[in-house]
């Protein structure tokens, strides 16, 4: 790409400080590789940043600092990637190099303790608000989940990372901190740290140099089942969902159809059949995955953009995406990104 200011090929910039240091100037011809993997939900971010320490000159920094990230190109500007605490330190060679591994800030350790907590008769919303203000975090939630009612829901020897998580899929939705925002919503309503939409890009061919797409139609499930306890009945009872609606019935086994099953035995037909839609949805979804490899890299691509492609084949094109994983890497190679998609809802 060609910056158009110089009229010269435009260059991967980074930007890198420790602790609030600004280390790029010292670092720039010291850098080796550095990769960047941005996650969606609670799974971590992870940095990797290799430093090559021929003079022996690198000092080895003590776990627990903090590490920031600008990722951008000379002719777009530095775009800020989050700031991530050093959990590991390798020093190899020879030749001699220094690898730091560093894994998103987001995840403090309140949001990682085990609680004993009881939610009866909250709705989501509620559930949301109170696990971010005891983490001091700000709530945003998306559009239609905040009203959703939950019967019951208990957090037994539980992090409340785990119990967003599981909660997040009795509702088809995501849940993630970032910026110091707790973000609860459904997939492809995410929006940035700065509490805008996440907006869509359109990816060509000719953005990418390698490009993988899978169907799996023939592992499909037909149905999703899930249990609940009816108390007025005393007795085990079912709901199932398909793309045909929802249907009831009683008794513990599963049919001979291809049906997936849930695990959990919900408190309530209306919890279980939430669940079930929300699993059925989920399946919808996986049942197509693209992957692409951009050869100029994209730093402003995160989890949960929306995505068209076009230059493929027409099933490919013709499909609504979201990023669901990304993989920034700067190095010989220049800066390039690998992103994995999945069909958008609705698609």
């Amino acid at each position: 790409m060609t910056d158009s200011r110089n009229h010269r090929v435009a260059r991967p910039l980074f930007s890198l400080a420790l602790d609030g240091q600004d280390l790029t100037r010292r670092l720039e011809d010291r850098l080796e590789s550095l990769t960047l993997t941005d996650n969606r939900g609670f799974e971590a971010d992870q940095l990797d940043v290799t430093l090559l320490d021929h003079d022996g000159q690198l000092a080895i920094p003590r776990r627990g600092v903090k590490l920031s990230l600008a990722l951008g190109w000379s002719d777009t500007g530095l775009l800020d990637k989050g700031t991530y605490i050093v959990d590991e330190v390798e020093h190899s060679g020879s030749p001699d190099r220094l690898t730091l591994r560093a894994r998103s800030a987001d995840l403090r350790a309140g949001l990682t303790t085990q609680r004993e907590q009881s939610y009866h008769r909250q709705t989501v919303g509620a559930i949301v608000r109170s696990i971010a203000a005891r983490n001091q975090l700000q709530p945003v939630l998306g559009a239609g989940l905040a009203d959703e009612l939950i019967e019951h829901l208990d957090q037994t020897n539980e992090s409340d990372a785990n119990l967003l998580t599981r909660l997040a899929q009795q509702c088809d939705a995501i849940a993630t901190v970032k910026a110091d925002r707790l973000l609860f919503c459904r997939a492809g309503q995410a929006q940035t740290a700065s509490g805008q939409p996440i907006p869509g890009v359109t990816l060509t061919r000719a953005s990418g140099d390698s490009h993988r797409f899978t169907f799996a139609d023939r592992d499909a499930f037909s149905a999703v089942r899930a249990y609940y306890h009816d108390a007025k009945a005393a007795k085990r009872q079912s709901v199932s969902v398909n793309g045909k609606g929802v249907a009831s019935g009683r008794g513990t086994a599963p049919s001979a159809d291809n049906v997936r099953v849930l695990r959990h035995t919900y408190a309530t037909k209306a919890t279980a059949t939430r669940a079930a839609k929300a699993e059925w949805a989920r399946l919808q979804r996986g049942v197509a995955q693209f992957s692409l490899t951009l050869a100029h890299g994209r730093p402003d691509l995160y989890p949960e953009t929306p995505v068209t492609v076009s230059g493929f084949k027409p099933e490919i094109d013709g499909a609504g995406w979201l990023v669901v994983r990304i993989v920034h890497t700067l190095g010989d190679g220049g800066l390039t990104s690998a992103v994995e998609l999945e069909l958008a809802p609705g698609k």
